[in-house]
């Protein structure tokens, strides 16, 4: 199928009417001024008519799924690295049993409590400008991560931990940034598929940091196996301290390219706003102030209370992945276990499958036989999604031996099953969400969606910690 056909499909999804009940999305068919330049430019809040005559644009679609990387990349990193944090905290156990959902927290509460005030800020908002400014804060923390694997080695676990929780809280300020950027960014382009470039963005970012950590511990020599027993070894390793630090530059080069390949996007959008200004408006941020409406978030959850819902709750039980899959080992003892099923390897795969399956269901979401629409439906299946829980209980959990003894059952079952119906629910909610607004509500649906998003993974966090202690 070539990508004009891939497009159909996608465009029969998003513009075929829901059913006709009594929640049904609005119609937004409005006749606005606007206009186009010869590279394809989709349309803005600024710009209009039927989102069909929209020209679409692969180099456009292509940006929005780098930034979708870059957004959650630092969110995927933590999580990743789970084996190098243990390294760091391995004389507190304290720490050690609650860092996971520790770092979870402060990032989430963070990240939510920036969308919220951003949220609240629609009139002077100028989103290019938010994106950039999250994509600038990034690089700067994920170097100095790369230089505390070398020069805070000998930090207590205590101030480590610290030292990370900041970290985290400056990641969690840029991912707002970002997320409330990038969907009211993409929303105001009237393209749906452009939302979905974000989420598979999204779900690329949880595949190619654990992509990236696997690959920098494989990538150094096999630990001594022939050691001493009797002599004590070091808090932290040379190898998984050059393996973090080989990690963290990675993510520092991801930030940069998503820099640079943001700019003619943006120098794209500013073009084809200035073509529409009126002589009485002065910038390109006035122009898209005087046409932006501004709506409450209160008038917001009166018509998407459904799929605010159903993200929400889809959110909140996935955020119990990450602690369980930090606890979770391989069920083949380590001692004969082959590289790949060893904790520092095998607790990345984990991620890895989870982010997988979640990708899948990103990606799959645009398929024209997924009929999956209504809010109500949604909301639903996001509730059935608790069902993963207790089935991470039947697996290795603290290497204390495994009800169901297949590390298969736990990748492909467990892992992979929780990220499938993540992604493809999440997307739904977030893809679908705009046809049930007013068209000048697009840009504000698409924060507010961020912010419900945000608000499930930071109840998720916080519940999580009651599985902190699970071994």
């Amino acid at each position: 199928m070539g990508p004009q056909a891939a497009m159909n499909w996608v465009r029969t999804l998003f513009h075929k009417a829901a059913p006709e009940q009594d929640y049904e999305p609005l119609d937004t068919d409005v006749d606005v001024d606007a206009s186009f330049n010869d590279e394809g430019v989709g349309r803005s809040a600024v710009g209009s008519g039927d989102p069909d005559e929209a020209p679409f644009s692969w180099f456009e679609y292509s940006i929005f799924l780098l930034l979708g990387i870059a957004m959650l990349w630092a969110w995927n990193m933590f999580l990743a690295a789970a084996p190098y944090f243990q390294d760091r905290f391995q004389t507190n156990p304290a720490i050690l049993s609650h860092f996971q959902s520790s770092i979870t927290s402060v990032g989430c509460i963070t990240n939510l409590g920036s969308m919220l005030i951003l949220s609240n800020m629609q009139a002077k908002a100028s989103y290019p400008k938010r994106i950039m400014s999250g994509l600038i804060l990034n690089p700067i923390v994920f170097i100095l991560l790369a230089i505390s694997t070398s020069w805070f080695r000998d930090v207590s676990a205590t101030g480590y931990l610290t030292f990370t929780l900041i970290m985290v809280f400056f990641t969690s300020i840029a991912t707002g940034l970002c997320q409330n950027g990038a969907f009211a960014f993409a929303s105001s382009f009237r393209r749906p598929e452009y939302i979905q470039a974000i989420m598979t963005g999204q779900g690329l970012a949880g595949v190619l940091p654990s992509i990236a950590q696997i690959f920098s511990v494989l990538a150094l020599p096999a630990p001594d196996q022939q050691a001493d027993p009797g002599s004590q070894a070091p808090l932290l390793s040379d190898q998984t301290a050059k393996s973090a630090f080989l990690y963290f530059l990675a993510a520092t080069i991801i930030s940069v390219l998503t820099l640079a390949a943001v700019f003619p996007l943006v120098r794209k959008h500013n073009n084809m706003v200035e073509a529409n200004m009126a002589s009485s408006i002065a910038s390109v941020e006035e122009a898209e102030q005087a046409h932006r409406k501004i709506i409450g978030m209160w008038q917001l959850y009166k018509k998407l209370h459904w799929f605010a819902a159903a993200v929400f709750v889809c959110f909140t039980i996935t955020m119990f992945f990450p602690v369980f899959t930090q606890k979770i080992v391989s069920v083949i003892p380590e001692a004969g276990a082959p590289r790949l099923f060893q904790p520092a390897v095998f607790i990345p795969l984990g991620f890895l499958v989870w982010n997988l399956g979640d990708l899948c269901g990103r990606v799959s979401s645009a398929l024209p036989f997924i009929v999956i629409r209504h809010p109500v439906v949604l909301f639903v299946l996001s509730i059935t999604r608790v069902i993963f829980i207790p089935l991470y209980l039947l697996c290795n959990v603290g290497n204390n031996g495994a009800v169901i003894n297949s590390d298969a059952f736990y990748l492909v079952v467990v892992q992979f099953g929780f990220g499938l119906t993540n992604g493809l629910i999440g997307s739904l909610c977030m893809m679908n969400a705009g046809k049930w607004v007013d068209e000048g509500e697009r840009e504000a649906s698409g924060g507010f969606m961020a912010v419900n998003l945000v608000a499930g993974l930071t109840a998720g966090s916080l519940l999580s910690f009651l599985a902190a202690d699970v071994s």
